[in-house]
């Protein structure tokens, strides 16, 4: 499987090209569709699996599609909560490289 078949959106496909990411991870694979079709989820796996991406592409694209074509930044719609600073970052800079090309 390739993120192009997850239905993902052109900003999305092509901040993930430039970050090297080729195809989704088991996690990233089962976790996208669902959040794009508004499930709610419970996810488990080890460290390093991509667990933050399975997340965060389809909360950007969700609220892309929402707010994209807005100016400015777009009203908040999705609060993350974690148990450490240091993750808090993390995440950050994660959601922050997805979005790149969005308006978000």
């Amino acid at each position: 499987m390739r993120f192009e078949d997850l239905k993902l959106i052109q900003p999305i496909l092509k901040a993930l090209k430039e970050k090297n990411y080729t195809s989704p991870t088991p996690i990233q694979e089962r976790a996208i569709p669902l959040i794009l079709n508004r499930r709610d989820i419970l996810g488990s796996a080890q460290t390093g699996t991509g667990k933050t991406a399975a997340f965060a592409i389809p909360i950007i694209q969700l609220i892309e599609k929402i707010d994209g074509h807005q100016k400015g930044k777009p009203t908040l719609r999705s609060l993350i909560v974690t148990p450490t600073r240091e993750l808090a970052i993390q995440i950050d800079e994660n959601i922050r490289d997805y979005s790149k090309y969005t308006n978000i």
